[in-house]
């Protein structure tokens, strides 16, 4: 494993720039979760860590060493895209062990290094299978079995579940937790997915228009957002936003609240409201409302809520809970 630092890192294509400035520090043995929308040039972001892509200028040291003009072969990363990349003729074993003998690794060696990568990912018993006939998620184990053999500094994921149904997804995020427990490894990861990066990372790094807008642990990201952007995007359902003055507040231009530090009531409370839409998951209830004078807001409650479209109610928020930003979009901290 091997610390990851971006100095002064830019990126343009042609008069079009992706990446203006950055500097980010990726720490040895870290999850390292690159989150943001589309085309907010995470993706160019880790293609230049890998070296398919140059950057215009800044420099990348992996492991201490300037590797901003090195080939990606010569930069100690495996990278894993969101596309298996597998080979249909080749078995499970072949596949794995493909990049091995490109580079005349042993026989022996070749052999140990595809049954200690079939041990982690649980593929023992399907190293003699070809690609087709293994499902997505074991597919894509395949493509990172790939990677561990060739033991790298540094994994790199490029949306690597995207592919795969909503429980497949699940099922694999714990086996990337497990992965990098049992590796130790330096794992740099990109998804638009904010659910992904607050379950796997312990450094969630969040983009917007190829600048950071915040670097932290999740929770740190969650309770504490430093701008509305952060706010708004991590945290499921999102963070209501609101103008101040729609509450009669003067010392902030936004204020924000999360769904579950409100509470509801039907006969007192600080913000009248109607109930516009409810969802009964179960564990929890999200209610989807309209506050009068202030708008449309979501409060996530417990359990089994017996509420209904149209329903009066009235909204109360935890003020120790409420978020200030100023015009700028920043967080308010006097």
């Amino acid at each position: 494993m091997a610390e990851v630092r971006l100095n002064h890192v830019e990126k343009a294509f042609g008069k079009f720039t992706v990446i203006p400035d950055m500097t980010l520090t990726v720490p040895e043995g870290s999850f390292t979760v690159l989150v943001g929308p589309s085309g907010c040039g995470k993706s160019t972001l880790l293609r230049i860590i890998s070296g398919l892509e140059m950057p215009t200028a800044g420099e990348i040291l992996i492991g201490g060493e300037d590797v901003t003009l090195e080939e990606p072969s010569n930069r100690g990363i495996s990278m894993v895209f969101q596309s298996y990349a597998l080979y249909p003729h080749m078995t499970v074993a072949q596949n794995i062990d493909f990049g091995l003998r490109l580079s005349k690794t042993p026989a022996d060696e070749r052999e140990r290094r595809v049954a200690e990568a079939a041990r982690i990912l649980a593929l023992e018993d399907y190293l003699d299978r070809k690609p087709g006939q293994l499902s997505g998620g074991q597919r894509q184990r395949v493509a990172i079995g790939r990677s561990i053999v060739r033991q790298p500094k540094v994994f790199l994921f490029d949306e690597p579940l995207s592919n795969l149904d909503a429980a497949l997804r699940t099922q694999m995020r714990v086996e990337l937790a497990q992965l990098h427990q049992s590796l130790d490894a330096t794992m740099i990861y990109v998804t638009h997915d904010q659910v992904e990066a607050m379950t796997l990372a312990d450094q969630i790094v969040v983009m917007n228009k190829g600048r950071i807008e915040q670097v932290g642990a999740p929770m740190d990201l969650y309770d504490r957002p430093e701008t509305e952007f952060v706010a708004g995007f991590i945290g499921s359902p999102k963070m209501n936003l609101f103008p101040a003055s729609a509450i009669g507040r003067d010392d902030a231009a936004t204020i924000g609240i999360r769904p579950e530090h409100i509470r509801t009531d039907h006969e007192n409370g600080d913000w009248p409201a109607t109930a516009q839409v409810v969802e009964t998951l179960g564990a929890d209830t999200i209610l989807y409302v309209t506050a009068d004078g202030i708008g449309d807001m979501t409060v996530r409650l417990p359990g089994h809520m017996r509420l209904a479209a149209g329903e009066r109610l009235f909204l109360t928020p935890d003020p120790e809970h409420l978020h200030r930003f100023g015009s700028d979009g920043r967080r308010l901290t006097s």
